[in-house]
Order: C-alpha cells, then structure tokens, then sequence
C-alpha cells in the first residue's frame, strides 16, 4: 500500500492529491494549511517499478488507502492532483463528499496548448539558457525534474514567497509514464467524459496568473460535471499557498467550502 503523511487531530477527513505526477510532498504545505480545520491525509502517490504507471494503477491505489479509513472525505487535489480526485470521484462517486481542484490541470489539447504558449511568453532568454543548460549539468532524470520545476516557478506564479517548491525526491519517470496514459485516455474520450457520473458539489480554485488556462479548463468540464463551481483568484499562480497577495484569501476560502460540505465551519 502506498505511504501517506497525516495532519491535524480533529474534524472531518480531507485527503489532498499532489501533482506532477511524480512530485510527491508538493502538496505538503497545502495539508497543513488545512490541518488546523480538518483531519488531513496526504497520500504519497506510487514510484515508478517494474511496471509502467497508469491512471489506473493510481485509482487503485488510492482506493486501497481509503478503504480502511470509511466514510466519505473531501478530495483536494493540486494540478495533476486535480485531475487524479476528478478521476477517482468518477469511479467511486458514493465515496467522496465533495472536490475541491486547485490549480487543475488540462483535459485537451487546446489547454495545453494555451499552457505551452503563455509559459513561453513569461519566459526571458536567460531563463532559457539555464533550462537549455540543465540537461547538460543535471545527467539524473529526477533531479533535472525537480530543477526545472524549481526554474519555472516564477513563470507559474504572481508574487510567490519562496524561490523553491516543497519536494521529496521527484520521479521523472513516473511523471512521463503516468503523463502518457492520461493523454491517452483523453485521446481516446473516456477523459473527460467519464466526469458525467460526479453528482457533488466540485469546486475549481484557480489562480487569474496561473499559465494552466483555468476558463478553458472549466469549459473542458463543465459539461460533464452539473455541480461545477469556479473561482478565480487575482494576483494568484499555480501555486496559491505560495503566492503573497493571495494565500490567505485562498485558504479562507478553501476552508469555507469544505466545511459548508462537510458540516463544520471554517
């Protein structure tokens, strides 16, 4: 079974979904944020082996980790977090209360494209240089991961607190096998229409500056998922806990959802 960290003594169980994929403790300082409202888990999602990853094999995984919990959770998931709790409600929707998608990655071409365009765009030719340079000084495919995710965090924010993300240790290899399967089930449709089963209340939080284009990735799910609501926050990236101006509002608000679905306040 998978590992998980966990936070917070008290209240209903929130479980946050870290992105990547293959980035596991990105979304540490998210549990904690929550942790003085919620009982938060943070499942570790799976390293690369000896067999290829897929979205499956994360479903399944997460099933086998709440299953010996009980009850029905809110999932948060971060990015490719968002898109793995989008994925899990779909096929357990009787299991999970409610979802909260901060930062939620792309579901077509279109998104990504538009991802692709505006990084580019934020990027000056120094920063190309040293992305350009990493594959050079940086031979480990995990840590040339997890420098270049280090690099594009200006490009990805408004005004972030920190020069590095929180990270274990990154798996290049998870991130690009795991990767691969889900544009190959969004290729082949069952992603996103498979979303049309998700009767909760689901909640995007999407930061105006994040380059992830957060109006087209709304406009990919809203026909699927009836109970969709958005919520763009200003002055605000990819990584809202990190971002100056838009931290607070971002967990006062986070904590107000969750609590209005599942019971408490916040």
């Amino acid at each position: 079974m998978i590992g998980a960290r966990e936070y917070g003594t008290s209240g209903p169980l929130v479980v946050v979904l870290h992105g990547g994929p293959g980035a596991p403790g990105s979304a540490a300082p998210l549990a904690r944020g929550l942790a003085d409202t919620f009982r938060v888990l943070e499942p570790l999602q799976r390293a690369s082996g000896e067999r290829p990853l897929t979205v499956a094999r994360h479903v399944a995984d997460l099933r086998e980790l709440l299953s010996r919990r009980g009850g029905r959770p809110a999932l948060v998931g971060h990015s490719w977090g968002a898109m793995l709790a989008l994925v899990y409600a779909a096929a357990y929707p009787s299991d999970v209360a409610a979802l909260a998608l901060v930062g939620c990655g792309t579901f077509d071409r279109k998104a990504r494209d538009r991802l692709i365009a505006t990084r580019e765009e934020r990027m000056d030719d120094a920063l190309r240089r040293d992305l350009a340079r990493l594959a050079e000084e940086i031979p480990d495919p995990d840590a040339m991961l997890q420098a270049t995710a280090n690099l594009l965090l200006p490009v990805d924010s408004y005004e972030p607190l920190a020069t590095e993300l929180e990270l274990d240790a990154c798996d290049a290899r998870a991130h690009h096998e795991t990767w691969e399967d889900m544009v190959r089930l969004q290729d082949e449709g069952v992603y996103p229409a498979a979303f049309a089963v998700i009767d909760m209340p689901v909640l995007m939080l999407h930061g105006a500056d994040d380059p992830h284009p957060g109006p087209l990735i709304r406009a990919s799910l809203a026909p699927h998922i009836p109970r969709l609501e958005y919520r763009e926050l200003e002055r605000c990236g990819h990584y809202p806990w990190l971002e100056k101006a838009a931290r607070d509002e971002f967990f006062s608000a986070l904590r107000r959802w969750l609590g209005r679905h599942l019971g408490v306040g916040g």
